[in-house]
């Protein structure tokens, strides 16, 4: 009988160990991007940074109705003699060369400032997902927007509770303040795409 006992036990052990080893390999996914862009810091940030690049995006507007208004003006251009044409054509060659180069320096700047904005909360997001997997038993977290993930149950994905643990970890002094939409709040280049 005690023979018994100790072969069921060893047995139930052997049936036991694999199911013990799997609640220690537990697996998470987030989407950090997804996390940075979505906790108040991150958006606060980014409305930070609409703001300061506002004045160049009205620059870059500006001129590109100036160019416009050349154009314009040179394509109805019967009245204006030879002379004024071509200098008016250099104008308009002249602006439109800093036009691009007054815009790839905006969009470079712009995407500097974003990606140094984006690399410190990153660097916080990463410790309190660090924080978040040993409270919560993961052995290991992947971001699903950097590695393929073809099949995820929703339950792994913690992209919101880590948000919610990081905004509590890190609050902003006016997050609940609704931002003000800029009017044209996507970068500073989107004035040299504006159709002509």
């Amino acid at each position: 009988m005690h023979k018994r006992l100790t072969t069921l036990t060893v047995f139930l052990g052997v049936l036991a160990f694999p199911l013990a080893s799997h609640a220690q390999n537990k697996v998470g996914v987030i989407n950090i991007n997804a996390a940075i862009a979505s906790c108040a810091e991150g958006k606060k940030l980014m409305a930070d940074l609409q703001k300061k690049y506002l004045p160049r995006q009205q620059e870059l507007e500006r001129l590109q109705k100036e160019i416009q208004a050349d154009q314009d003006q040179l394509s109805k251009g019967a009245t204006l003699s030879d002379d004024e044409q071509r200098r008016l054509s250099r104008d308009i060659e002249d602006k439109q060369k800093l036009l691009k180069r007054s815009t790839d320096d905006a969009q470079s700047d712009f995407n500097a400032d974003r990606d140094d904005a984006v690399r410190r909360v990153g660097q916080k997001m990463v410790s309190t997902i660090h924080d978040y997997a040993q409270q919560n038993g993961f052995s290991l977290v992947i971001d699903g927007a950097q590695i393929p993930v073809y099949y995820a149950v929703k339950d792994i994905d913690i992209t919101a509770e880590i948000v919610k643990r990081y905004d509590a970890a890190n609050p902003v002094a006016d997050a609940g303040a609704p931002a003000k939409p800029a009017a044209h709040a996507a970068s500073p280049s989107s004035a040299a795409t504006k159709p002509q």
